[in-house]
């Protein structure tokens, strides 16, 4: 129930009145005023003293009511920096674990692929049969520009879940859309969050302060298929967004241009969605996954193999062509 002291339906009067009559101890000489013209509060011999204890029991029960609102605001703020200090060491926690998991992986993949470099260099250093001096052409340009692009491709942190983990959030994805989690303080409600979503661009903000997230998508997005929500996992409290791809061909290397960017040759399909695929999207697919298998063991891609097995042809149907000279990738 509501004590008189907590009930707002008068404000709005009192604080015109105070607008209008200028300060606290002007309204207060208002208030006793109006009670000895009106009220026979200050009526009779014996009122003096009933009076003063009156107004002073009503003032102690303010004061302690204002010292209690304001340790409570101290408790509430205290403990809401504390959730927001766990959610930074949370998140750096995360990017810690996931440099750690990027250099092993890294330097695994180093050795391996050091290995396999050395034989594919064996094996393409023994001329296979004799060759026309006219083969020798622009092969080796070719090889160095297809490396080149290979190596831009490979660049980036090992994906986690196929996404990653950024400064203010965590993102996974699917060939056809993306999950983006950002941590917000505890018992924050929808209506303190601003998320604006368009085809190129997307903002995560709390009302009132800096944006949490902001910037231009990597790709474009469909905005009407685009949702987001407010919600508890685990000790988190999550703005959980949902981003539907315009072109559901294509790994994201981030959200948003600029932020940190994951190595896309070494996500990871999930085998068990394939088969939800349609026949030419799956075949698309499975190519992706094995020319990305390949790449990570230093071996030929499935449209290379395919050119070698032309260019073996060719030689077996051209015997008296001399290969030796040849540049051959």
């Amino acid at each position: 129930m509501t004590t008189p002291m907590d009930d707002e339906r008068f404000d709005s009067m009192y604080i015109n009145i105070a607008q209008q009559i200028g300060g606290i101890e002007p309204l207060l000489d208002s208030f006793f005023g109006f009670l000895r013209r009106k009220t026979d509060f200050l009526n009779g011999a014996a009122t003096e003293s009933m009076a003063q204890e009156t107004v002073t029991k009503a003032l102690k029960k303010n004061l302690d009511r204002f010292k209690e609102d304001t340790k409570e605001k101290a408790a509430k703020e205290k403990k809401h920096k504390a959730e927001e200090e766990k959610r930074k060491q949370r998140l750096a926690d995360d990017k810690a674990k996931q440099q750690k998991k990027d250099e092993s992986r890294i330097e695994e993949l180093t050795e391996e692929e050091a290995a396999n470099l050395r034989l594919t260099t064996v094996n393409l250093a023994a001329p296979p049969t004799p060759a026309a001096g006219g083969a020798e052409g622009s092969s080796g340009e070719g090889v160095k520009e297809g490396e080149e692009g290979e190596e831009d491709e490979g660049k980036g942190a090992v994906p986690v879940n196929n996404g990653g983990v950024c400064d203010n959030y965590r993102w996974m994805q699917t060939l056809q859309d993306l999950q983006v989690s950002v941590p917000v303080p505890a018992g924050t409600k929808a209506k303190g969050m601003t998320v604006e979503i368009s085809k190129t661009k997307i903002k995560v903000q709390l009302k009132g302060s800096e944006a949490l997230v902001e910037g231009e998508f990597h790709a474009s997005v469909k905005v009407d298929d685009c949702t987001w929500s407010l919600g508890d996992e685990g000790d988190e409290r999550l703005v959980q967004i949902t981003l539907q791809k315009v072109n559901q061909m294509e790994w994201w290397k981030c959200v948003c241009v600029g932020d940190p960017e994951i190595n896309t040759q070494k996500v990871e399909p999930e085998n068990s969605k394939l088969s939800d695929l349609d026949g030419e999207t799956r075949q698309t697919v499975e190519k992706m996954m094995f020319d990305q298998r390949q790449k990570h063991a230093g071996l030929p891609t499935a449209d290379e193999m395919g050119k070698q097995d032309m260019l073996k042809k060719f030689m077996e149907q051209h015997p008296e062509m001399d290969f030796s000279k040849a540049k051959i990738s």
